[in-house]
């Protein structure tokens, strides 16, 4: 899936409290990997995220190999509007 860096970005600042934790918590992995997925660059704490960003308009292209991360994080988002 291809979706722009800001787009991404967008969709982390959407996030309620706690919402990375509760990804990393849903998937098993550490939080950190769910930061990286997201734009943070710290990979000495998280994996790699199987992006890659190429440059362009609005901070470029991020190809992402799976998309579970981004899922969870849209799920998030609409409990949070519906106020569940």
């Amino acid at each position: 899936m291809n979706i722009t860096f800001s787009e991404l970005r967008n969709i982390k600042h959407q996030m309620p409290s706690g919402s990375v934790g509760r990804i990393a918590n849903e998937l098993g992995i550490n939080e950190q990997t769910v930061r990286n997925y997201f734009g943070a660059n710290k990979f000495e704490e998280g994996a790699l995220t199987g992006k890659h960003v190429q440059p362009g308009p609005e901070g470029g292209v991020v190809s992402l190999e799976d998309t579970a991360i981004l899922e969870i994080a849209q799920r998030i988002i609409q409990e949070n509007k519906l106020g569940m």
